[in-house]
């Protein structure tokens, strides 16, 4: 096993608005999914309710950061990548618990699963710690951008970006002999209770979409994208709040999600 680390380019955006320094901006704010229960109860009751928002939040300079990647060289197709991702930045008032660090536990836990138990995959496992999603997705932009320079052919990116609950299974953008393929995986996951195999049209993630979704589509344009589904009826319990911390998540559902995202990756590889 390998790893290593790239340099993410500045982006002339500033915030996941997008505006760019010459155009003019409009205040927005983001309140978490709890506050925004809370307010519509209390629009519904006092429909000409006025509210304030004091806000200090500010725009610093852009400072360099880096993804982190690592991968286990295939055997027999190693100039063909499968990628398993997860991003490291989180919002700033919990830990990032769910979101994402759940996500990079799937993401290492898939490389040394493979190791433990002895496997030689045939394609180029690689899993990427992604920076930057929740400002901009520069990170993501900057992989793909990366991967193209040097070429690379994606056979599949999966990315786990929805918690750490138990799993479920997976969104799936790929074409319909691709998705055939990979939905007849559903039986050897479903008595563990990942059942859910939804042809998606959104891609499979944040940070893996630019692998396939760039504006001339010239990376990759026929690889399958997956988005890992745990259940969600939890989630937005901790979505980019104060309680998404360590202590929140169940290790036990953790780790099911981290076979079950493994087990994929063992089958696409062994038989695509």
């Amino acid at each position: 096993m390998r790893s290593m680390t790239h340099k993410l380019d500045n982006n002339p955006h500033t915030g996941s608005m997008g505006y760019t320094d010459e155009n003019n901006k409009i205040p927005a704010a983001a309140i978490s999914t709890e506050h925004a229960d809370l307010l519509i109860e209390k629009l519904k009751a006092k429909p000409d309710l006025s509210i304030v928002l004091n806000l200090n939040c500010k725009t610093l300079a852009d400072k360099p950061s880096y993804n982190v990647v690592a991968e286990i060289k295939g055997s027999t197709n190693p100039e063909t990548v499968i990628v398993v991702g997860g991003h490291l930045d989180s919002w700033d008032i919990g830990e990032g618990a769910h979101d994402d660090g759940a996500g990079i536990v799937h993401s290492i836990e898939v490389l040394r699963l493979i190791l433990a138990n002895g496997y030689k995959p045939k394609h180029t496992i690689r899993i990427v710690l992604f920076m930057n999603e929740e400002n901009g997705n520069r990170g993501g932009k900057g992989y793909a951008a990366w991967v193209k320079e040097r070429n690379e052919k994606h056979l599949m990116a999966l990315e786990s970006d929805a918690g750490g609950h138990t799993p479920r299974g997976f969104g799936i953008s790929a074409n319909d002999t691709q998705f055939k393929a990979i939905s007849n995986y559903r039986r050897l996951l479903e008595p563990y209770g990942c059942h859910m195999f939804v042809k998606s049209s959104w891609g499979g993630g944040v940070d893996i979409n630019p692998l396939k979704l760039d504006p001339d589509q010239t990376i990759n344009p026929d690889m399958i994208l997956l988005g890992f589904m745990p259940d969600g009826q939890r989630y937005f319990d901790f979505h980019h709040a104060k309680s998404d911390v360590f202590e929140n998540v169940h290790k036990r559902e953790l780790e099911m999600g981290a076979g079950s995202i493994g087990a994929l990756v063992y089958l696409v590889d062994k038989y695509f």
